[in-house]
């Protein structure tokens, strides 16, 4: 989103402005610095505008909360959901997912998890929304044919690769990833990925 664009469209800017300045404020300097007068400051709006869009601090976390959800847990289980001819295929999909990082974006997901450390509220959701993340890619694997208690196993190994991705905030170009694609695909499926979902994969990572 376009901060600025966004700010010019009206004095009071718009609940998703407001949301957006949350956001950035949260993933860039943590949840402290989540508050209304410095987020009217950056916005060079006024702290009364603030109330137009949410009725208070709480409401505008709770905001921020079902924004992850929506779109990083969102993102994942679209993902897995997607079409797909083959579970390699799928696997693909979801593995696209976290190399784009517009959907779901790691460093929020990586401040909503240290959130979570701090308040057993925001714990539970974490939890939750780890189940629903899980239980799609399970479904995933039991969609091409393995028996429950094997793609369980399996579901937990991409996600919890993910995951330690994201808490040891590991950082990789898009080339490193995209070549690595193959193998972890062979090692989550013990299939390989033919050539042309290889070819289609590398097309959509493309610079």
């Amino acid at each position: 989103m376009d901060i600025e664009t966004e700010k010019n469209a009206g004095w009071r800017g718009s609940r998703a402005l407001w949301l957006e300045a949350a956001r950035q404020a949260f993933v860039e300097n943590g949840l402290d610095a989540v508050k209304i007068q410095p987020l009217a400051n950056h916005l060079s709006l006024s702290r009364t505008s603030f109330y137009w869009f949410f009725k208070d601090r709480s409401a505008l976390l709770d905001a921020l909360l079902e924004h992850w959800e929506e779109t990083n847990t969102g993102a994942l289980t679209d993902a897995c959901a997607a079409y797909a001819e083959t579970l390699t295929e799928g696997i693909l999909n979801l593995i696209s997912v976290f190399i784009e990082e517009d959907a779901f974006d790691p460093r929020l997901d990586f401040s909503i998890r240290g959130w979570a450390a701090q308040s057993s509220a925001v714990m539970a959701r974490v939890a939750s929304a780890d189940r629903k993340r899980l239980a799609a890619i399970k479904a995933l694997f039991t969609r091409f044919g393995f028996a429950a208690e094997e793609a369980d196993v399996r579901a937990h190994a991409v996600y919890l690769v993910q995951i330690g991705y994201i808490s040891l905030q590991v950082t990789e170009d898009t080339q490193t990833r995209v070549n690595r694609a193959a193998e972890y695909v062979r090692t989550y499926t013990g299939q390989a990925p033919d050539e042309r979902e290889l070819a289609r994969f590398r097309a959509r990572h493309s610079a």
